[in-house]
């Protein structure tokens, strides 16, 4: 048995995270005549890790199911992204990333319900082209056998979150981000809502009706989480029906990623784009929805929209729009601190600034 991380590297590391925050270090060794297997593993514990038991020795069986006996593994815990169970490894060499969902009984959002599933054919679709930098999803296991939830495994991306740049041209990425986007958003599909194969609704045949949909849904969710009256509810439907007008225009059903921030941008260590990730979000619809999440997380900037090519629509209806939209990406939120998180007061934060939002449509 070896060291996989040094005492003063550790406390490097240890200091960095914070104190609310449990690490473990792991290191196992096993020789039998054909197999010396050595797993170095940083973990962060969290409680869903913690409850559902992933160890060290269940993601080496997980990659060991499909790459066969390996004689070195080594695996260090994602620091980024809180909704699946991510981790770097090292097979032989050969570097991957192995995602886990979370369990099924955990509090989700009505997409967010199997959304792994649709990521293997949005990614296949995104390599057929020339300019996507996603990676190969290599396995995509809905077996249940070794751990009861989805995991995939796909080629590591070479490069680092955007967030955790110390230095970086950033125009320059937004810029690329919207050439990029641009791109995505040119890909399109019969129907619109979310296809994927987890089905979280029926597609629909044109927006307006796949969003009120969405809308309905998400206002679901929060009623079920316990922040939003029945009352609450209704008045954000009946919204939603006085402006639905605003909705019915001929728009295409682009493919749209909804969860662009610089947590999914990869860039290199000489700040060049090098990935974009984490597409389990995904829906077709309305580029503009996708707009209003750029703007939440800022990366609508002059230089995104120079990158993107096209002035966006400044209309009063598309402000209307942008408006529903931003309050689609902010109420997801709500469920999010109140089901998962279990903070009522963050919960309670998110849904005033909801209906502070909502308030500025009732004189639209």
């Amino acid at each position: 048995m070896r060291h996989c991380i040094g005492p003063r590297r550790w406390e490097k590391i240890r200091s960095a995270w914070p104190d609310s925050c449990t690490l473990f270090r792991f290191c196992s060794a096993r020789e039998n005549s054909t197999l010396r297997l050595v797993i170095d593993f940083v973990f962060v514990h969290n409680s869903r890790m913690s409850k559902n038991e992933i160890t060290p020795d269940l993601l080496s069986a997980c990659l060991q199911r499909h790459f066969g006996e390996a004689s070195k593994i080594r695996l260090e815990a994602v620091r980024t992204g809180k909704f699946n169970s991510s981790f770097f490894a090292t097979v032989d060499g050969r570097e991957l990333v192995l995602r886990i969902a979370p369990p099924k009984d955990s509090v989700l959002l009505f997409y967010e319900r199997d959304m792994m599933k649709q990521e293997p054919e949005i990614h296949d679709l995104l390599l057929m082209g020339p300019r996507i930098p996603v990676p190969p999803i290599i396995v995509f296991d809905e077996s249940h056998e070794l751990v009861d939830r989805d995991f995939l495994i796909m080629e590591r991306l070479p490069g680092h979150p955007m967030c955790e740049a110390t230095a970086c041209d950033e125009e320059a990425i937004f810029q690329e981000v919207g050439a990029l986007l641009a791109d995505v958003h040119r890909l399109t599909a019969a129907q619109y809502g979310y296809l994927g194969p987890h089905r979280p609704m029926t597609p629909q045949p044109n927006w307006n009706d796949a969003f009120a949909i969405m809308w309905r849904k998400l206002l679901d969710d929060i009623v079920c989480v316990g922040q939003y009256s029945d009352e609450d509810r209704t008045f954000l439907l009946k919204l939603l029906d006085h402006h639905l007008p605003v909705f019915s225009r001929q728009v295409p059903a682009s493919l749209l990623h909804m969860d662009i921030w610089q947590q999914n941008i990869l860039i290199s260590e000489h700040g060049v784009l090098t990935g974009l990730i984490d597409w389990d979000r995904a829906l077709w619809g309305d580029p503009e929805i996708e707009f209003a999440v750029l703007d939440y997380c800022g990366i609508s900037t002059p230089a995104f929209w120079e990158g993107y090519g096209q002035a966006r629509d400044a209309s009063p209806e598309a402000r209307i729009r942008n408006t529903f939209y931003l309050l689609y990406e902010l109420q997801k939120y709500i469920v999010i601190e109140q089901g998962r998180n279990n903070d009522s007061h963050k919960a309670r934060q998110y849904k005033q600034q909801a209906f502070q939002c909502a308030q500025h449509l009732l004189s639209s």
